[in-house]
């Protein structure tokens, strides 16, 4: 059956609704960033610019590095923003706009997120770059789709018993990368490890202005997690929507995270934009290489 107009909605230039993209404009390689500004500090290394447009905070630019085409898309802030990007960049590759049918050969995007991050370890110091080889989802917004399939319960399990996880809250997930795109930008000067996503800036990372937490030893109960050698090692607010959303719908992704703040010693960055153009520059030759 045909999807009906009012869940899968179109432009009346035929563009997919928020995005204001059409199938032709986006690579099956592209570049996830929140900051719509982050979209021409990434463009403007490319060899040429084939496309441009913006519709609220979602700006996408498409052009050709060392003759491989990638996409640039600023998602804004949050998992609930991902779940937008996401299942609509899904329906410009495997849905037929036309018909509003999936189609029978479905294309597998390979998408990388160049984000900021907090560290949550010493060791893991601000100025450096995370690879997430894992994504904690604290956020909830997974269990909107059946996840059973990619979930890890034996992590998840145990990482409840160590934090005594409040039953009010949404069950955590953890959902794996793209093992064949990580290979692809890891490198001996990065560090990897589990990617906590929050569904907030202040009190679901554990700041407090204003309003008392729920739990106010949580973010020490999570730097001192561990699961068989694995560790988390940042906080933030889109990896496991990214890692969750891509792994349901068959597509390779990776997060990769410049570490601007160090939770555990309280320091930040003193020239946040350089490393995030330093994880720029490196995540770039990585992926035409």
């Amino acid at each position: 059956m045909s999807i009906k107009q009012s869940e899968l909605i179109l432009n009346p230039d035929g563009s997919i609704y928020h995005l204001n993209l059409r199938p032709e404009n986006i690579a099956t390689n592209i570049i996830f960033v929140g900051d719509q500004d982050r979209v021409d500090k990434i463009s403007k290394h490319f060899d040429s610019i084939e496309f441009t447009t913006q519709k609220r905070e979602f700006k996408t630019t498409t052009g050709t590095l060392n003759n491989k085409r990638i996409s640039i898309i600023s998602t804004g802030i949050g998992p609930d923003n991902i779940d937008i990007v996401l299942n609509e960049l899904d329906a410009l590759v495997n849905i037929d706009l036309e018909t509003r049918k999936p189609k029978d050969k479905l294309t597998k995007l390979n998408i990388v997120r160049i984000g900021t991050s907090g560290s949550l370890q010493k060791d893991i110091p601000i100025d450096s770059i995370v690879l997430s080889s894992h994504a904690l989802d604290l956020n909830g917004l997974l269990h909107s789709y059946q996840i059973d399939e990619i979930s890890h319960p034996e992590i998840e399990n145990a990482f409840v018993k160590h934090t005594n996880w409040s039953s009010k809250k949404s069950h955590p997930l953890v959902i794996s990368n793209s093992q064949e795109l990580a290979a692809k930008l890891a490198s001996e000067k990065i560090h990897q490890g589990i990617t906590a996503t929050a569904g907030g800036f202040y009190g679901p990372q554990g700041r407090v202005l204003r309003l008392a937490l729920q739990d106010e030893d949580l973010n020490s109960k999570i730097d001192s997690f561990q699961f068989d050698g694995n560790r988390i090692t940042n906080l933030e607010m889109e990896t496991s929507a990214i890692y969750g959303l891509s792994k349901l719908l068959g597509h390779n992704a990776v997060s990769m995270n410049a570490i601007i703040a160090n939770r555990a010693d309280g320091s930040f960055s003193e020239n946040p934009g350089k490393i995030v153009s330093d994880l720029i520059k490196y995540t770039l030759e990585k992926l035409v290489e």
